[in-house]
């Protein structure tokens, strides 16, 4: 029996057209997932609208089926399988949308005006120029969805003269850009203020006024604070991008902590409120960690409960068992408090809530941020919870070695 011709002509080059165009957006716009989009909707749209009989022979020429075929895969079908926002439009109205396209713009927009259902002024434009999806560019949106979302809308136009709108999400890679750019004015800003400071005290001192041995002694104090300011400021930095650069990597090593708090409490023992600290240890077993980093991360959560807690009060740290998986780490201090709008920042790099008094005190901004990196490394949990004129407590939890 000759097999069913299910193609004719005409609908073959149409889908041969089709892949031309998918391979031509390819080349021009170095997009695979939208070549794909054009290349799948097109021969859909093709399929849909021969219905599979286009230039087929005679009903006289061809044989009795002996039962129904399978039916050609409907548009909507295709485009549902699409994760991201995909609407194909047809003469300006939305003629079928995916669930995530419905789930961003409502459940209303089939059938609606185009200009409806994407309700923003920078696509309506491109949206009704019928060329815009043979030549135009990609249009950046700002605040489709909620306000802080940033969608890149693109266009292709399908060989049957509907077009498809496709849209991205870029919102990460918006907020990763605003995060490098803050991050570098922040760390240029850090390192210009002591500079500036050591410049303008060289250039006195290479005045009269170094001729005086009192005054070139407190100068040269000052400038030496600088440096060493900078030089924390550089260390954090550096410190930070390795925490970074292995965050993927889990630690391996077996850390006692107990040993180590003990350890770095008595490092902290020339501090001026050293006598001040508290330690309630149980017995917990190792922990799979890197020594390096988790001394780090207490070096910079006990200073900073020393550096802001009330003279004469206590600091106490406290080391416990936490469940069978987990050993919870707690400092605390009696300070002065932090702000319930301010906790939800404070791992922020540069974040400050008092900038004068921290840098007063010697600290970069970037001590809990380094923190955070830490225990996101050690597949831990931080929390960070304060009462304003009572006290800040830092509470994480950190992996055992090994479970039983």
């Amino acid at each position: 029996m000759p097999m069913p011709v299910f193609f004719g002509l005409r609908s073959f080059l149409a889908v041969a057209l089709v892949a031309m165009s998918a391979l031509a957006s390819l080349l021009m716009n170095g997009d695979a997932q939208s070549g794909l989009i054009v290349l799948v909707c097109g021969v859909a749209a093709v399929l849909v609208a021969s219905g599979g009989h286009e230039d087929a022979p005679s009903a006289s020429a061809l044989p009795a089926p002996a039962a129904p075929g399978p039916q050609a895969p409907k548009l909507a079908a295709v485009i549902e399988a699409i994760a991201e926002p995909l609407l194909v439009i047809a003469d300006h109205h939305v003629e079928a949308a995916n669930q995530g396209a419905r789930e961003l713009l409502g459940q209303h927009i089939l059938g609606e005006d185009v200009r409806v259902a994407i309700r923003h002024p920078a696509a309506a434009e491109r949206l009704m120029d019928p060329q815009d999806g043979a030549n135009g560019g990609p249009i950046h949106l700002v605040g489709l969805g909620t306000r802080e979302q940033r969608w890149e809308m693109r266009i292709r136009n399908l060989e049957d003269g509907r077009r498809v709108v496709h849209l991205i999400d870029r919102t990460g890679s918006y907020a990763a850009e605003r995060m490098r750019v803050d991050f570098v004015a922040n760390a240029s800003h850090e390192l210009r203020t002591p500079l500036a400071s050591l410049l303008g005290y060289v250039e006195t001192l290479s005045d009269e006024a170094g001729e005086d041995p009192e005054i070139r002694g407190r100068f040269l104090k000052i400038m030496f604070g600088e440096a060493r300011r900078m030089q924390r400021l550089i260390d954090d930095l550096i410190s930070l991008s390795r925490i970074e650069a292995e965050k993927y990597r889990a630690p391996n090593q077996s850390v006692n902590m107990g040993d180590l708090v003990a350890q770095v409490c008595q490092e902290l023992s020339g501090s001026p409120r050293a006598a001040d600290l508290v330690t309630q240890i149980g017995d917990v077993p190792p922990i799979r960690g890197d020594t390096t980093q988790l001394s780090q991360l207490l070096h910079n959560v006990i200073g900073n409960a020393m550096k802001y807690g009330r003279e004469a009060t206590p600091v106490t740290i406290t080391l416990v068992p936490e469940g069978k998986a987990m050993v919870r780490l707690t400092v605390t201090d009696e300070g002065e408090g932090i702000p319930t709008q301010h906790l939800p920042r404070l791992t922020e790099r540069f974040y400050r809530v008092d900038s004068g008094r921290s840098r007063s005190l010697g600290g970069t901004g970037l001590g809990l941020a380094i923190v955070k990196h830490v225990v996101e490394r050690h597949r831990g949990r931080l929390d960070i919870s304060s009462v304003v004129g009572k006290g800040t407590a830092v509470t994480i939890l950190l992996p055992l070695q090994s479970v039983s």
